[in-house]
């Protein structure tokens, strides 16, 4: 005599079949996430917080010398071009911009003449 009978049988289910468009989406979120773990590096801190604002800082008056230089540069040639032209609206506009490109390639030396930087 059987004392423990199952009531049914126990049918196998297969999970769903994804289509083209969900089996692309799941290996491309599969290849983000082993990305994500195999290529991330840890980023450690610093030893000094104000050598990062330092760097930081010479980074941007670095960029702001430059485009002093470009406007020194373009007053140059505006300068040069009001000359050949005779026109002394477009002198007065060169001088300008060449007075503005010396007072921004020199901005670090002058804040620290003033005392700010």
């Amino acid at each position: 005599m059987i004392i423990l009978k199952p009531s049914h049988k126990k049918e196998k289910s297969c999970p769903a079949k994804l289509g083209r468009t969900e089996q692309r989406a799941f290996a491309t979120y599969m290849a983000l996430v082993l990305c994500v773990f195999f290529f991330s590096t840890p980023a450690f801190a610093a030893d000094d917080p104000l050598a990062i604002v330092n760097n930081l800082s010479d980074f941007v008056f670095s960029l702001i010398r430059a485009v002093g230089i470009i406007l020194l540069g373009w007053g140059v040639v505006q300068v040069g071009l009001s000359f050949q032209s005779h026109d002394p609206s477009q002198r007065s506009q060169g001088f300008l911009t060449l007075a503005g490109g010396l007072v921004i390639t020199f901005a670090r030396e002058i804040l620290a003449l003033i005392g700010v930087a």
